[in-house]
C-alpha cells in the first residue's frame, strides 16, 4: 500500500506518495538534521573512511576523471586531490542533511554573497536573471541562501528524483527556507508565464546531456565535453541577463559566493562574433575547478559521450 505524502506532517507536495516503509527513515533523517554541524562533521569524518577506504565508492571513476582532466599532474597529486574530494564530498552530504532543519539566521551566517549588487541591479530594472552554477562545493545551500538574503524571489530548476521518498525529502529540504522550485520539463512554460517577473532563476548547468540532446561541444578540462544549452536558449529567447556563480569554501561549513557577468541580455552580447553563453560558462567553470579541483563533483561519468558517436547518431 502507498500512502499519500500529504498525510505526513511535513508534506509539501500532494502529488508525491511514499511507501510506509520509508516513514522510519524520514523520521531518522529529520532527527539527524537537528544535530549541530560540528557533530555532523564527526559523522562526515567517519563516512569518509567508510566510503573511501572500506567501500571505495566510485574510486575508479574519480581517479579516471582526475587523470584525464589534469594529465600534467603526478600520480601523487591525483591521489591527494581524490582524498580531498571525498572528504569535502562527505561534508556536503551532512550539510545537505543539515539544511532540513537549518534556520534563516544560520544560513545567512554561513553563506556570504560578495557582490550581490551585480544581481540586484538587474532585478531592480524589472528583469529575471539566470544564474549558471555547477556541482562545486555545496550546490544545495546556494538557492536557500538566496531565498533568505534576496529581497526578490529565488527560483531553482530541478530534475525530479526517481525514488519517491528522496524526491519528497529533497523537495521539503530545498524549499524549507523559501526557495521556489521549477521542474525541468516545465521551465519554458514557467518562463513564458512569468516573463516580466523580477527574480533570479538558478540553473546547475554542468550536467551531462542525454546523447540524443547534445547540441554543443567544447574543450573542457582537456577533453571534448558536451553541455546543455538550456540557459543560453532561455536567455536569448527572453533577453535575460546571465551570471556565472562562483562558489568558494572559506572554512568548513562556510562559503563565499561571487557573481560574474556572462551576458547582460542585450542583442549585442549574444550577436555574431561574440562567444556563446555556454562557452563562456564552460571557461569560467574550468577556471574555478582548476583553482581547487577537490571541490568539484568527480563521481559522475561526465565524459561518457564522445563527439564522434554523437555525430553518427545525428547522421
Amino acid at each position: 500500500m502507498v500512502v499519500p505524502l500529504q498525510l505526513l506532517p511535513s508534506a509539501v507536495n500532494k502529488s508525491i506518495n511514499i511507501p510506509p516503509l520509508y516513514y522510519p527513515l524520514w523520521l531518522l533523517l529529520k532527527a539527524l538534521s537537528l544535530l549541530p554541524l560540528p557533530v555532523l562533521y564527526l559523522f562526515s569524518d567517519f563516512l569518509y573512511f567508510v566510503v573511501y577506504y572500506a567501500v571505495g565508492y566510485r574510486k575508479k571513476v574519480v581517479l579516471n576523471n582526475l587523470r584525464n582532466a589534469f594529465p600534467e599532474k603526478s600520480y601523487a597529486d591525483i591521489q591527494q586531490i581524490s582524498k580531498a574530494f571525498y572528504k569535502q564530498f562527505m561534508d556536503v552530504v551532512v550539510e545537505i542533511l543539515k539544511l532540513r532543519s537549518m534556520n534563516a539566521a544560520e544560513m545567512e551566517r554561513r553563506i556570504v554573497f560578495s557582490n550581490q549588487e551585480l544581481l540586484d541591479n538587474f532585478v531592480q530594472q524589472g528583469k529575471t536573471v539566470i544564474t549558471m552554477g555547477s556541482h562545486s562545493c555545496n550546490w544545495e545551500w546556494v538557492l536557500s541562501a538566496g531565498a533568505v538574503q534576496f529581497s526578490f524571489p529565488a527560483y531553482g530548476i530541478y530534475k525530479p528524483l526517481n525514488n519517491p521518498f528522496f524526491e519528497a525529502f529533497m523537495l521539503k529540504t530545498r524549499s524549507k527556507l523559501g526557495a521556489r522550485l521549477i521542474k525541468m520539463k516545465d521551465t519554458l512554460r514557467d518562463f513564458a508565464a512569468n516573463r516580466n517577473m523580477p527574480r533570479v532563476v538558478a540553473m546547475l548547468s554542468d550536467q551531462t546531456p542525454l546523447k540524443s540532446e547534445i547540441t554543443f561541444w567544447t574543450t573542457f578540462l582537456n577533453q571534448d565535453t558536451p553541455f546543455y544549452e538550456g540557459a543560453e536558449k532561455l536567455a536569448t529567447r527572453f533577453g535575460y541577463p546571465v551570471l556565472f556563480l562562483d562558489v568558494k569554501r572559506t572554512a568548513r561549513g562556510y562559503y563565499t559566493l561571487r557573481f560574474e557577468l556572462i551576458s547582460d541580455g542585450s542583442p549585442a552580447a549574444t550577436g555574431p562574433g561574440q562567444p556563446s553563453i555556454t562557452e563562456i560558462f564552460a571557461q569560467k567553470l574550468e577556471a574555478a575547478i582548476r583553482r581547487n579541483p577537490a571541490n568539484y563533483l568527480w563521481t559522475h561519468k561526465r565524459w561518457k559521450h564522445h563527439r564522434e558517436a554523437a555525430a553518427e547518431l545525428e547522421g
